[in-house]
């Protein structure tokens, strides 16, 4: 049986080039999210909703694979990022940023089964964010993307890019969640070698 990653099935959504930003169209996608505010880098709310996450989603793909007889490889956690001043994006200006983690789900995991996974995962494990993991949809519709390679501080430029340049001459406007999704282990990955695909939903600059 060969595993389901989604990594090779849609990489018009998980595999963008670097130095280019492409349009692309994100459909209506499962994902096991949790919500929190305040640095990644420091916090220890940032971690423990990171270990919730991959907690939850092997059991997810344990259930799947004993119920369904289908196995995928677990997805790269993603993170949809907001602030009350969209301009500490390019200040990093860590403390303030909002913050939704997530991890995709294949189209056949259902919420019933997620809740599953939610409620063994907190009946066997003491997990201090447990309990915030949730199941559900995110439609992003039309977004820009573009592949950063190097140190997540080291972002702003690209995103001012983005803003400043590729979304006027393309007459569109950003809408929604700015939006990363970490293809490296960070635990793994000399910083200067990460790969981070940053997202952004658009819709049109007028109309």
């Amino acid at each position: 049986m060969q595993s389901y990653d989604i990594k090779r099935e849609r990489r018009d959504l998980y595999a963008a080039a670097r130095g280019r930003f492409e349009i692309v169209d994100v459909p209506r996608m499962g994902f096991l999210m949790a919500d929190g505010r305040g640095n990644p880098n420091t916090s220890a709310d940032y971690r423990a909703v990171v270990e919730a996450l991959y907690t939850t989603a092997y059991a997810v793909r344990a259930i799947a694979k004993d119920r369904l007889d289908r196995a995928h490889t677990v997805g790269p956690l993603e993170g949809l990022w907001s602030a009350d001043d969209l301009g500490v994006f390019t200040t990093r200006d860590h403390d303030e940023w909002v913050w939704t983690l997530m991890i995709v789900q294949p189209g056949w995991v259902t919420a019933a089964m997620a809740d599953e996974a939610m409620d063994r995962v907190q009946r066997t494990k003491d997990l201090a964010a447990g309990h915030r993991v949730r199941f559900d949809h995110c439609t992003e519709g039309r977004c820009v993307q573009t592949l950063h390679v190097g140190p997540y501080d080291e972002e702003a430029p690209t995103i001012a890019r983005l803003h400043d340049e590729f979304l006027p001459a393309e007459q569109l406007v950003p809408r929604g969640h700015h939006h990363e999704i970490y293809l490296s282990d960070a635990r793994r990955t000399a910083p200067a070698r990460l790969r981070t695909i940053l997202r952004q939903p658009v819709g049109p600059a007028h109309g």
